[in-house]
């Protein structure tokens, strides 16, 4: 396995690109399932391994995949299989996507109960209750999910969820929008990730009204087509950078972003006493000399959001006071506690609160990556902790991260990724 070595106490300075976004990249792959009409080039796709999972998981269907310089180019004329094997789907929750796709253009399909991050249950009962609302037929046997169209096709429907959920707007809206009549979506993620993927199935045919709100109208189209699609910023990786220089009272400028897509976690920056000032496609941030305890609730967008909590609990051991850290998303999400405590924070759990006592002098030592935002976090620890942080299990940072060491090294950081035996 590959860890990090990271030698903390170098400033993060400097000004560096945003990569494509992991969280709108997935299910805009996925939504080439939808039609066998030509070829698509999607552009600004990282180099993930959660991509080329999921580009696995395509070929595995008999779509044609190829990857190369952030440019994936796919052809699902040919698909041969309507089954999402446990092989595959284990190694990620957003392999779920494909069940929407795969529904609305087989009338049948069979997806494996999914796998990835490990922080607390995420049932997929939502996505479930979509296909039924949309009038599918759903069984649940040895592992997986097997869905059936009743009639020739899915028919439209009004689904309200009961909680704002991405992956299941995002399932709903791909099956929608061939499906027969109008869907309404009612409490749809508002999550820019959802906008991509709306913008993405627009260009390929669909009519979707709502765009940018919690009430979506998609009126079904019997034929899309391939096309040519360029994948938005990834804002987690974004406001993970922005951390790391205002942790090591550094100065960075994140380009190729789009400032009002992150202003909860800006705000939150401000808050904490750092300038932040932004530009058209660009975010300028100059670090405190001392960090300010800042309180922050993760909520559903646009509040601040679950995967940037675990990095702002790294911040806020720096800060010179107590902050309260509250995830309403996740509310298991805290299993970088003890491996942050094991570095030297002062970090405590009050039911679904994380109390943060700072500011902790950090010492280096071996820590382990328990889930991908987890494994940030405890990179931007490293930065900031004397001696060497040796970070294990960074297979979960490759999940979200496209070369995030080469990028802080580029920035100041004394980051060398090594291989390492681990011992069961």
């Amino acid at each position: 396995m590959d860890k990090l070595l990271i030698r903390g106490g170098n400033r993060i300075s400097g000004t560096v690109a945003a990569s494509g976004s992991k969280n709108s990249a997935l299910p805009v792959i996925a939504a080439t399932l939808l039609t066998p009409d030509g070829t698509f080039t999607l552009n600004r796709i990282p180099d993930l391994q959660d991509v080329r999972t999921f580009s696995a998981l395509l070929e595995y269907l008999g779509a044609k995949v190829s990857f190369e310089n952030n440019v994936l180019r796919v052809s699902t004329d040919q698909l041969k299989s309507i089954e999402a094997p446990y092989e595959l789907v284990k190694k990620m929750r957003a392999s779920i996507y494909v069940l929407g796709p795969l529904l609305s253009r087989f009338g049948h399909t069979r997806v494996s109960l999914p796998g990835g991050c490990a922080f607390g249950p995420r049932p997929v009962d939502l996505h479930i209750m979509v296909m039924e609302k949309l009038g599918a037929d759903i069984t649940i046997e040895k592992g997986f999910i097997d869905a059936k169209v009743k009639g020739s096709r899915l028919r439209g429907a009004r689904i309200d969820f009961p909680i704002s959920s991405v992956g299941a707007t995002g399932n709903a809206l791909m099956a929608a929008v061939t499906a027969s009549g109008t869907t309404i979506l009612g409490n749809a993620a508002l999550e820019p990730e959802i906008e991509c993927l709306c913008h993405f199935l627009q260009k390929m045919g669909a009519s979707i009204e709502g765009i940018g709100t919690t009430t979506l109208v998609i009126e079904g189209v019997e034929r899309l087509r391939a096309v040519t699609f360029d994948n938005i910023f990834d804002r987690i990786e974004a406001g993970t950078l922005l951390s790391a220089a205002a942790i090591t009272k550094g100065e960075i400028t994140v380009t190729g972003v789009i400032p009002l897509q992150l202003e909860s976690v800006i705000d939150a920056f401000r808050r904490a006493g750092c300038t932040v000032t932004t530009g058209p496609d660009s975010i300028s941030l100059s670090a405190p000399e001392k960090l300010l305890p800042t309180d922050i609730t993760a909520n559903p967008y646009p509040a601040f959001p679950t995967d940037m909590q675990a990095q702002w609990m790294a911040m806020m051991t720096q800060a010179e006071g107590t902050s309260t850290i509250i995830d309403k998303i996740y509310h298991e999400r805290f299993n970088h506690i003890p491996e942050l405590n094991r570095l030297g924070a002062r970090i405590e759990i009050r039911e679904n609160q994380a109390i943060v006592h700072g500011p902790q002098e950090l010492t280096g030592t071996k820590v382990m990556s328990t889930d991908l935002r987890a494994s940030a976090c405890l990179v931007l620890a490293g930065l900031v902790a004397t001696d060497t942080t040796e970070v294990l299990r960074v297979y979960h940072l490759d999940r979200g991260y496209e070369k995030i060491e080469k990028k802080l090294t580029s920035l100041g950081a004394d980051i060398e990724r090594d291989r390492y035996q681990e011992f069961s």
